[in-house]
């Protein structure tokens, strides 16, 4: 039972980073960066912010992946309630949405950011920033479904 209370606890960890993260990211660290910084600083300052913080976001995706597979496997996915192939399948919607995130809409942030293109930054940005609300709006589905869904048969 101990490896599973292990998968279990790298599982809950990782879901942290991603969906904290996106937390404070969204919540607090760009409107802390609206308030006070002017749109060049700003732009720079969240694609630096983001590129830390899609780097964590990517080891905890494999983190979450690997520790979710290694709890499930053994028992069989046939074997699992429905809110567990739930999980997986949003879980696989997220990893695509950042995948977009990560290998598009930032590096169009950080290349406007480098040629000074504040227009096109701020269309990257903000295609991020929705992108980002979509993610955090299904992981706390997720997290709804992982506290309520055992419940519904």
């Amino acid at each position: 039972m101990l490896p599973h209370a292990l998968l279990l606890l790298v599982h809950l960890l990782a879901a942290i980073v991603w969906i904290g993260g996106m937390t404070v990211m969204h919540f607090a660290v760009r409107p802390a960066a609206v308030a006070r910084l002017e749109p060049p600083a700003r732009l720079g300052f969240m694609a630096d912010a983001l590129g830390r913080f899609f780097n964590w976001v990517t080891a905890a995706i494999v983190l979450l992946f690997a520790s979710g597979l290694g709890m499930a496997l053994p028992a069989g996915m046939a074997q699992l309630h429905w809110s567990v192939h739930a999980m997986l399948g949003i879980g696989c919607v997220m990893t695509a949405i950042f995948g977009v995130i990560r290998l598009s809409a930032w590096p169009r942030l950080v290349r406007a950011v480098a040629e000074r293109q504040w227009p096109a930054g701020a269309a990257a940005l903000a295609r991020i920033r929705v992108l980002v609300t979509v993610n955090l709006a299904l992981g706390v589905l997720v997290i709804a479904l992982v506290i309520v869904g055992p419940a519904l048969r």
